[in-house]
C-alpha cells in the first residue's frame, strides 16, 4: 500500500477517507490543514502539518490528494493542487470499489470517483474533479479540470462541461448540451440547452 497525504480536513475528507479505506491501494498517513484550522485529526487521522510544511512532508511522502471541498468556487482546490505538482506530488486518481468506471473512460490526476458513482464508457475527466457519490456521468461525455459533479447530479451522454463547473446534487444535463467554463448549476436544476461560460443557474430550470 502507498502512502497518501490528505490536504484539506473538512466534509469532503471525511468522504475521501471512507472512499480510501475501501481501496486496496493506498493508506492515509495524515492530513495536511491551515495552521489556523483548530482541528489535530479527522476520523483518526493526524493532522501531520500545515500548507507551510508542504515542502518538507515531501521529502518523506510520494502521494497527495487535495481533499477540501468545492462549493462556490475552486479556487482554494487549484491552489493546492498547484502547490503540490509545484512540488512534484503524485496525484492519483482514486476510485471507490463500490463506482463503476468504464475500461474505456479517462480520469485525470488528482480526480476523485465515490461511493456508487458511474462513468460510462468513452467518458472524459480531466485533472483535481470530484464525481460525487451516486453521480452518474454517462457515455462519451467531457468533463473538465477543477470541476465537482454533485451527488446524484446526472450528465447525459456526449454532454460536456467546461473547466471549473459546480453541477450541483440532482441537477440533470440533458444528451450532447454544452456548459461553458466557471459554471455553477444549482441543486435540482434540469440543463435542456447548452449554456455559456460563467453561467450561474440556482433554483431555474434551463429550457
Amino acid at each position: 500500500m502507498n502512502a497518501i497525504l490528505l490536504i484539506g480536513g473538512g466534509g469532503h475528507c471525511k468522504a475521501a477517507i471512507d472512499v480510501l479505506e475501501a481501496t486496496a491501494a493506498w493508506r492515509i498517513a495524515g492530513i495536511v490543514e491551515r495552521r489556523d484550522c483548530g482541528i489535530s485529526e479527522v476520523m483518526g487521522y493526524k493532522v501531520l502539518g500545515f500548507d507551510e510544511d508542504l515542502c518538507s512532508l515531501r521529502k518523506h511522502y510520494a502521494f497527495a490528494l487535495v481533499t477540501c471541498g468545492q462549493i462556490k468556487t475552486p479556487k482554494l482546490r487549484m491552489r493546492l493542487f498547484d502547490a503540490l505538482k509545484a512540488l512534484n506530488f503524485t496525484l492519483p486518481s482514486v476510485v471507490s470499489p463500490r463506482a463503476h468506471v468504464a475500461r474505456s473512460a479517462t480520469l485525470g490526476e488528482g480526480t476523485i470517483v465515490m461511493h456508487a458513482a458511474h462513468v460510462g464508457p468513452g467518458v472524459r475527466i480531466g485533472a483535481n474533479t470530484i464525481v460525487n457519490t451516486r453521480a452518474l456521468i454517462e457515455h462519451d461525455a467531457v468533463v473538465g479540470s477543477h470541476c465537482h459533479v454533485a451527488t446524484a447530479a446526472i450528465v447525459n451522454g456526449a454532454a460536456t462541461v467546461g473547466d471549473r463547473c459546480l453541477i450541483g446534487s440532482s441537477v440533470v444535463c440533458r444528451e450532447g448540451v454544452a456548459i461553458g467554463a466557471d459554471c455553477i448549476v444549482g441543486m435540482g436544476t434540469r440543463v435542456l440547452k447548452s449554456l455559456p461560460d460563467s453561467t450561474l443557474f440556482i433554483g431555474a430550470h434551463v429550457t
